[in-house]
């Protein structure tokens, strides 16, 4: 495992419960240990009422969009990919690793999912459950479940089997 690969979280709209952000923000200063990573907040849409859902889920992806670059590794976070466990998710990371160069872009779609453009231009659709989660809670738990793939690489206690 190197730190000059770059993993990001895209994400839309802030996070507002107060236990959400402790616990994000505990798992983020323990990933950025272990690599270079960051979360990056996309304003949500306004005055959207107007819009259908197909309407809102093209604009989101124009806003969204500005913060992927053509060369990014674009893993969509979405309840119709693929699932794995912790081990599956931490030999995932290490094969990003090892592959060096771009940068990987974890993407969590707003709460009507992802506009088509996506899915086309995704690397990688991951589940991290086929439950559904607020937009919010999600968050924490990919968070967590990075930190602990980069314990599992590298072998360290937090995982038990």
């Amino acid at each position: 495992m190197t730190r000059i690969m770059k993993l990001r979280l895209l994400v839309t709209g802030k996070t507002e419960s107060e236990y959400l952000k402790t616990g994000i923000l505990e798992y983020v200063t323990r990933v950025k240990r272990y690599v270079s990573f960051e979360i990056v907040e996309i304003p949500v849409l306004k005055n959207t009422s107007s819009l259908s859902v197909t309407e809102h889920k093209m604009k989101e992806s124009v806003l969204i969009m500005k913060h992927i670059q053509p060369g990014d590794f674009l893993v969509l976070l979405d309840e119709h990919g693929k699932e794995m466990n912790s081990a599956g998710f931490a030999e995932f990371l290490n094969q990003r690793f090892l592959s060096g160069g771009k940068e990987t872009v974890f993407l969590i779609g707003g709460p009507y999912g992802f506009d088509e453009s996506f899915r086309k231009r995704a690397d990688y659709i991951l589940s991290l459950s086929k439950l559904t989660f607020p937009h919010q809670m999600v968050r924490l738990f990919f968070v967590e479940q990075l930190y602990r793939a980069l314990t599992i690489l590298r072998c360290e206690s937090y995982h038990h089997k």
